[in-house]
Parts: structure tokens; C-alpha cells; sequence
């Protein structure tokens, strides 16, 4: 009779641990639509900007304007915002960039599944290659957004040089603002020479694969594998000047649409890491069931043969 006390208590907890999971399955469900619909209205447009951007760059009589009016190029000192022909994720090389900055974004909480875990990875192996390219942890400025990855950057020996976790929460236009300027200044000032971006990207509900991303100097060819079409762009006011404005607008929308994708395809970890929790709770409960079944018929089982039995004595 012990065990079957056991297996009822045990089904009473696994059952309460199913209510448990189904709400928070609910709550990260609705906040991965709000997240959906926030992150599509901004990433499209962040995009095009982007593009048209770029597409404006191929121009060769501009950029030997902003190598002259912006120092753009100029290795003596950075332009107001510098962009090159690098690889979305190429690693910085210390003969070019003598100190970088990684800004990684991981969630404040758990049960999430890998959503962490992975992301931290990617941080770990980004410090593995830059540690290859001759780094040492004081020419490698940490920004962290998220406990998780605050925790895991002092854990592997590194200083956090600004820690805004509450952004990883609710990710705002004035705290990507804030952040962006800040990471602009440092690098126009000359204290780092690049900055990488590390975070999961919302690719779907089922997949949150962490990436690795330059965001300064700006990649020219952010989407595009190939180099964008020359478009015979009619333009107001001259290029230069809309130059100097479309460059710290595409890298605030940058920053913020990262942000908002992180936050996303954290919701979405956590969907459905509570989806496979409940599923799970529901097949034991299950099991549990039987076997407190198949226990009980064989006490009443035993009882009746002892009953016949002394009857029959």
C-alpha cells in the first residue's frame, strides 16, 4: 500500500508541475507573438536601409568624398561612422584591430532549454579566436546584456565593462539608443577599433541558432552574399549629406532590431522548452497511472484469493 501512496503522491505532483508549465507556455507564447510582431515591422525596414545604403556606397566619386570630408579610411583615425568591405562575421586580426569590443546578449532567467547555453558557446568561441589572434583579456572590452551571460563572462576570467541586463527583458529604442552611442564613441574614439555582436537569432519557433556579427566598422554587404546593384538613386538632399544622416540611423536600427531578435528567439525557447516540458509531464502522468492501476488490481487481486482462501479452509 506504501508504493501506491507513492505513485498517487507522485502523479498530485507531477500533475501540479503540469499546470506549472502549461502557464508558462501561455505567457512565453503570447510575449513571442508581441516579440513577432515587433521584430517584423523593424527588421524589414532596418534591412532595406541597409541595402540602400550600401547601394549608394558603390559610387566611387562618394566614397573618395567621404575619404575626404569624413576620413573615411584614414588610419590615422576613424570617420564619424566607418564602413568597410568586411565579412558579416570575420574575426578581428590584431595587426588591423589592435583592441575589439563583444557586446553578448543572452535571457536574464532559465527554463529555456539550450537557448543559453548555446549562446554562451558562441561567446566561448569567439574568445577562443580572438585569444588565437593574439588578444589578451585586457584589450577585449565586454558588454553584457542578460545574467546568464554575465555569469559565464566572469566565470571565464573577463571583466565586464558594462552590464545592462535590463535590457534583455524589455528591449526599448531609447536603451538601444543609449547603448549604440556609447559603442560608437568608443570606436570613433579610438579605444576600440571593432565591435562584435554575439546573440541567438529568432530564425524560426523551432530554431534560435546563435550568431557572431561585425557591427563596427559596418559590413557593407549585411544580407547580401554578393554585392548589391548599383541603383541610380534620385536623391535629396546631395549624397554626402544624406551619408552623414542614413549611417547612425542604420546602426541605432542595427542594434535595436538585434536586440529585439534576441528577445525573441528567447520566447521562443522558452515555448517550446514548456511544450516539451508539459508533453513529458503528460506521458508520465500516464505511466504513473498505469502503474497505480496495475498495483491496485493486484492488491484487490490478493485480497479476494486470501478471502477464497479462508473460505475454503
Amino acid at each position: 500500500m506504501s508504493s501506491l501512496n507513492e505513485i498517487k503522491s507522485r502523479i498530485a505532483s507531477v500533475k501540479n508541475t503540469l499546470k506549472i508549465t502549461s502557464a508558462m507556455k501561455m505567457v512565453a507564447s503570447a510575449k513571442l507573438h508581441k516579440a513577432q510582431v515587433a521584430i517584423g515591422g523593424k527588421l524589414p525596414y532596418e534591412q532595406q536601409l541597409h541595402r540602400i545604403l550600401s547601394g549608394l556606397l558603390q559610387d566611387d566619386e562618394l566614397h573618395k568624398t567621404m575619404r575626404e570630408e569624413l576620413g573615411f579610411g584614414n588610419p590615422q583615425g576613424h570617420a564619424t561612422v566607418v564602413l568597410e568591405d568586411i565579412g558579416l562575421d570575420q574575426v578581428p586580426t590584431k595587426d588591423v584591430y589592435p583592441r575589439v569590443a563583444i557586446v553578448a546578449i543572452s535571457s536574464n532567467s532559465a527554463l529555456c532549454g539550450t537557448f543559453n547555453s548555446n549562446v554562451i558557446k558562441k561567446y566561448q568561441e569567439t574568445i577562443k579566436l580572438l585569444e588565437g589572434q593574439g588578444y589578451t583579456k585586457d584589450e577585449v572590452d565586454v558588454y553584457v546584456i542578460g545574467h546568464k551571460m554575465a555569469e559565464a563572462v566572469r566565470k571565464s576570467g573577463y571583466s565586464i565593462k558594462d552590464e545592462r541586463s535590463e535590457i534583455a527583458d524589455k528591449p526599448s529604442y531609447n536603451a538601444a539608443f543609449d547603448l549604440a552611442t556609447d559603442l560608437v564613441d568608443s570606436f570613433t574614439s579610438g579605444e576600440v577599433a571593432q565591435v562584435v555582436l554575439v546573440y541567438s537569432h529568432f530564425a524560426s519557433p523551432a530554431s534560435q541558432p546563435p550568431v557572431r556579427e561585425n557591427y563596427l566598422p559596418l559590413p557593407l554587404h549585411d544580407y547580401d552574399s554578393d554585392a548589391p546593384e548599383q541603383v541610380d538613386y534620385i536623391l535629396e538632399p546631395d549624397p554626402l549629406t544624406l551619408v552623414k544622416h542614413l549611417l547612425p540611423q542604420v546602426l541605432l536600427l542595427k542594434l535595436y532590431t538585434v536586440l529585439l531578435d534576441a528577445n525573441a528567439a528567447e520566447h521562443a525557447a522558452r515555448t517550446l522548452a514548456m511544450q516539451v516540458a508539459s508533453d513529458n509531464a503528460k506521458d508520465l502522468i500516464g505511466e504513473l497511472t498505469l502503474a497505480y492501476n496495475k498495483g491496485r488490481q493486484q492488491e484487490i487481486t490478493a485480497e479476494i484469493l486470501d478471502l477464497v482462501g479462508g473460505t475454503l479452509a
